[in-house]
């Protein structure tokens, strides 16, 4: 798709009969504009075919979304780039295993492939052993953990690229909770349509300890209403504790920030409560607080496990998010070795004499140098010197 003229020749500019009016004719009695014209049927056409798609984004939102189609094929290329590489440093490996039995008498031969079995069968103890722990702790946070609830009910809103992001960060929060020495009890509610089908795609979905429910989560868990809280960037309450009673909710919603406050809004129509994050007290975010669905679910159970919210966020959020830390509360600690050391600094000055042309330097019994030029003796009425002050700090 061609994007330049999306920003060089708007719609508006030349209309469809002018463009049809530039005939052979035309172009040969102005060949120095020819590229141009040329360029503008192309951008003209190229235009319409972007507008009367059945869509009511505005033009810097198609901007946006063009950017993020071409950020989609350049990761696409380098994810096929990477897989490439690594069959190819599998075929590597291979032909070198096969050298190496090649080079080596029977008997260290068979001694090799004894090690290797060895070392797969200790490799996939670990791994099942792993595994069974982590089964153990999901089943445990089933009965005693916080409880957490993501709402695929947005589907409808979000198109099929933004449906697999969703369900990649899904998969993403799946595996971090798996991992965490304290995990919660991770619920998906909405499963239904688009979302349920790409969902049941990932390897392994189907025996996730997970909780499913093809309801919305007001219909699931309506017993339980009032224990419902929902997070969102727009609510006036801020979150400090994790109350083990309550059930968050986080919105599972992929949408490039085209349907601002719309989680705030559904919360406030349900008749349920709302809470944000403390972000605002610990850093300040580079643009709005909006997080990704595994970046929320990612601090939460850093806080479970810290009871910090500070190590939570900056252990989560990327920098490129957070370039201004608050100065009252989210300055990095600093070592000990470094703490009463600024009352202990004592600077010297050394004032300088810098003349404006070179010159060769004499001590100054007041401790700054004079600068005196070789052949120019009894003109120093004439010289315009400068004085600069470096401070040193003592070393005793």
């Amino acid at each position: 798709m061609r994007t330049t003229s999306f920003y060089s020749f708007p719609s508006h500019s030349i209309s469809q009969r002018n463009v049809s009016a530039l005939t052979p004719n035309t172009l040969a009695l102005a060949p120095k504009r020819t590229t141009l014209i040329r360029a503008t049927m192309e951008a003209t056409q190229n235009d319409e075919n972007t507008l009367s798609q059945p869509q009511t984004l505005s033009k810097n939102a198609q901007k946006k979304l063009l950017k993020q189609q071409r950020y989609e094929a350049k990761k696409a290329e380098k994810k096929a780039q990477e897989k490439q590489q690594k069959k190819e440093d599998a075929e590597r490996k291979r032909k070198e295993w096969e050298e190496t039995l090649a080079s080596v008498t029977e008997e260290e031969r068979a001694k090799l492939i004894e090690s290797r079995r060895s070392l797969r069968k200790e490799r996939m103890e670990k791994r099942s052993e792993e595994k069974e722990k982590k089964m153990e702790r999901l089943n445990k946070a089933m009965q005693c953990g916080h409880k957490i609830v993501i709402d695929l009910d947005f589907a409808h809103l979000m198109t099929p690229s933004e449906i697999q992001s969703l369900v990649q960060q899904i998969m993403y929060c799946y595996a971090v909770n798996g991992r965490c020495a304290s995990p919660c009890h991770l619920w998906l509610t909405g499963c239904e349509g688009e979302m349920g089908s790409q969902l049941k795609r990932l390897p392994g979905f189907d025996n996730w300890i997970i909780g499913k429910e093809n309801r919305p989560y007001i219909e699931a868990l309506q017993e339980q209403k009032e224990n419902l809280v929902y997070l969102t960037a727009d609510a006036e309450t801020v979150l400090e504790e994790l109350d083990p009673k309550r059930i968050y909710i986080v919105g599972g919603l992929v949408d490039r920030n085209r349907w601002k406050g719309i989680t705030m809004k559904k919360a406030k129509e349900q008749g349920i409560q709302t809470a944000k994050l403390p972000i605002g007290n610990y850093l300040k975010m580079s643009s709005s607080q909006v997080l990704t669905v595994n970046q929320v679910i990612e601090i939460l159970l850093k806080f479970i496990e810290t009871k910090d919210w500070k190590v939570s966020f900056f252990q989560v959020i990327p920098q490129r998010k957070r370039p201004e830390a608050d100065p009252e509360g989210c300055q990095e600690a600093e070592g000990e070795e470094n703490e009463g050391k600024d009352d202990q600094l004592d600077s010297k000055k050394k004032c300088i004499e810098v003349p404006s042309q070179r010159k060769r330097t004499e001590a100054d019994p007041e401790g700054c140098q004079e600068v005196e030029g070789e052949g120019n003796e009894g003109k120093d009425d004439q010289l315009d010197r400068k004085k600069k002050c470096i401070e040193v700090p003592s070393h005793g």
